[in-house]
């Protein structure tokens, strides 16, 4: 290679640089505020399986049923079997699986019953998701699960118990939960 040659791809390689390292130094669009662990705690609240981040609260059947009726029959018709213009029944179908006619509702398909507790908290009502407190979805959750009968009207449901509910199609998924490292 001669010397112009090498001069040549020297300047360009110098050209290069020079027009990189603007950019390799922009810190960006400085858009928005740094979050705060605080600000990350309020929305970081997906339940796990096991429950292990389940938040303090109770509730039970009897008062869930009422909760219910005040805020979820408009969609779910009464005592959860849904209907025409609904959306969808919460109970029954228990064993209907492997029938011609499923019928998948939280008894028949859900594996864990703190996925209840976690979808209720997070998207429920479906007007005013995250408007229920911890002790009415507790309640909603006891309620849901005895309309199936998983549990009787008079268990309480909080952080303790509700992780140790075995669901009637637990065996029916195949657990990746949690992932290996």
């Amino acid at each position: 290679m001669s010397i112009s040659e090498r001069a040549g791809r020297l300047a360009l390689a110098l050209l290069f640089s020079a027009a990189a390292a603007p950019a390799l130094a922009d810190p960006g669009p400085e858009l928005g505020e740094p979050v705060t662990a605080a600000e990350i705690a309020k929305w970081n609240i997906s339940i796990a399986p096991d429950g292990a981040t389940l938040p303090p609260g109770q509730g039970d059947a009897r008062r869930g049923r009422a909760v219910y009726q005040d805020r979820c029959v408009a969609c779910h018709a009464a005592d959860g079997e849904g209907g025409e213009g609904t959306a969808g029944p919460l109970a029954g179908g228990i064993g209907s699986l492997a029938s011609d006619k499923p019928l998948k509702t939280v008894g028949s398909y859900w594996p864990h019953a703190t996925t209840i507790f976690d979808y209720v908290r997070r998207a429920m009502p479906y007007d005013r998701p995250m408007s229920l407190g911890n002790d009415d979805v507790y309640a909603l959750t006891a309620y849901i699960l005895a309309l199936n009968g998983i549990i009787g009207d008079t268990t309480t449901l909080d952080a303790t118990t509700l992780p140790k509910i075995t669901m009637p199609n637990r065996a029916g998924f195949v657990l990746h939960w949690p992932e290996p490292d």
